[in-house]
């Protein structure tokens, strides 16, 4: 009997270990997509002959249909059941991977991109309901959450040097066409070792009206975003589409504060730490996006770098975050404070970009560059704490809500930092062409001012960070939620 018993805790935690791969796998591989396409993203646009606005939708069609449905494919995690919704996010993922791939025009790419995007939201939004559910004990579920950070920092680690050696080695198509065997062995494995649930049933009800509101402002301002550099800001079209954009996130706000089964029942905004938190993960997340993205096609177009170089470039800024994250962050917050360690993450952030709003037509890489990527440490030092800080103003009852929320905010983030500044820097690099500056001048103008709105977007984040986020009265328990979020940007 005693031998029994110890064989089956023998098996439960072997399960447990193989449910913790399965879904550190996937993390991993909605991580690598995210970083692996910006080093191709020259060549996509080589081949399949977008327009420089077109290609930001490369991106965008990928972070809007993920930030905006992580929300929804959340509540529907539990009202079908996690296990479901992970292997349904799974197979959707991996069969827009193999569209990606063996796409011939810029449409199809982009609506594969989308169908990404929205395979990752089901995925994403109920990996970490997963592993608490199974982690029960506070010290296992700490270890479960750290092995899964560190997997979605490996994940943007090796991103951009894998998207560099595919594209250069093969082509463009097999940054997607990695994510096969990779989705079907998790696949496979997943249906096999995940824990069943029930799920509370669609009778519990889920907000599809709030859902669809939400999910439609989100798109159409981002559209309106990107659209400006050919419409101007101050056209019909923009300010048109502008309003409805505001206006469809009105009446979503409006549906939450009357709906029975709310997507986002309001009165989580009512924390200054869960408000303070996700507007300071916005604009941060903004700003810092573009530095991923528009750092890469700097040394690129301008410097002339292949794939593969540009991805060993960027190296050192994905090492440093993931050592730092992963490292010495919870000593720092447990030592000085959450607050102290994100104002000082925020400040090294902004001196990252004040730098780079000084980059050279012809930078060289260990003046005028390393120091940059040393400099992003700033980003490991700060999502963690503001993770702590957000999710500490959370009862326990609204603790998976904030999560969500803070995931969406991200997402968001994300989206509206590529929108935004890539809009700038290609407005301000055809203005520098009519004036007759060369294509290498003009890119690095249209980057600088870039770089220069983001180190804005950061100082406006550092004096939310100071003026509304506070330490809580009662003290965060030292729960794995405090980096819980870190596989999605690191």
């Amino acid at each position: 009997m005693l031998a029994n018993s110890r064989m089956s805790q023998a098996l439960s935690a072997r399960s447990k270990q193989l449910s913790l791969a399965v879904v550190a796998t996937g993390t991993l591989m909605i991580v690598l997509d995210g970083s692996i396409v910006t080093v191709a993203m020259p060549a996509m646009q080589s081949d399949l002959g977008f327009t420089p606005a077109g290609l930001s939708w490369v991106v965008n069609a990928y972070l809007i249909a993920f930030g905006s449905l992580l929300l929804l494919a959340g509540r529907l995690g539990d009202l079908l059941g996690r296990r479901r919704m992970f292997l349904y996010g799974t197979g959707v993922f991996t069969a827009a991977s193999l569209l990606a791939g063996v796409a011939a025009s810029p449409a199809v790419l982009i609506a594969a991109r989308f169908l990404q995007g929205v395979g990752s939201a089901m995925a994403a939004a109920v990996s970490l309901g997963i592993l608490v559910t199974l982690f029960t004990e506070a010290r296992e579920r700490a270890r479960a959450i750290a092995v899964f950070s560190f997997t979605g920092a490996a994940g943007a680690s090796i991103g951009q040097v894998v998207g560099g050696v595919l594209t250069d080695a093969l082509t463009w198509n097999w940054i997607f066409f990695i994510n096969l065997p990779i989705g079907l062995a998790s696949l496979v494995v997943a249906a096999a070792v995940l824990p069943r649930d029930r799920g509370l049933g669609l009778s519990a009800g889920a907000d599809i009206l709030g859902a669809l509101l939400v999910t439609a402002g989100l798109m159409l301002g981002i559209y309106t975003v990107v659209k400006v550099e050919s419409y101007g800001w101050t056209s019909a079209h923009t300010l048109g589409l502008g309003a409805l954009a505001a206006l469809l996130l009105a009446a979503f706000v409006a549906r939450q504060a009357r709906a029975r089964t709310p997507l986002v029942p309001l009165r989580i905004f009512r924390s200054r730490q869960v408000t303070g938190a996700n507007l300071v993960q916005i604009l941060m997340v903004a700003a810092l996006f573009s530095f991923q993205v528009l750092v890469a096609l700097y040394l690129q177009r301008v410097r002339g770098y292949g794939a593969a170089e540009t991805g060993l470039a960027m190296l050192p800024a994905a090492v440093v975050i993931g050592a730092v994250s992963l490292g010495v962050s919870a000593r720092l917050n447990a030592r000085f404070g959450e607050r102290r360690v994100l104002l000082a993450g925020l400040a090294l952030l902004v001196a990252m970009l004040v730098l780079l709003t000084r980059l050279p037509e012809r930078a060289n890489y260990a003046v005028d560059l390393l120091p940059v990527m040393l400099l992003a440490a700033g980003f490991g030092l700060a999502l963690p704490a503001l993770t702590s800080l957000g999710m500490s103003g959370a009862s326990e009852s609204d603790a998976g809500l904030a999560s969500g929320v803070f995931n969406t905010t991200q997402q968001i983030g994300m989206a509206l930092g590529v929108a935004v500044l890539s809009t700038l820097a290609a407005s301000r690099t055809e203005s520098r062409l009519s004036a007759g500056a060369t294509e290498a001048a003009a890119l690095t103008s249209g980057y600088q001012l870039a770089f220069t709105v983001g180190a804005a977007l950061l100082v406006a984040a550092f004096v939310i960070a100071y003026a509304v986020v506070r330490k809580p009265k009662t003290p965060a328990p030292a729960e794995p939620l405090t980096t819980a979020h870190l596989h999605v940007t690191a």
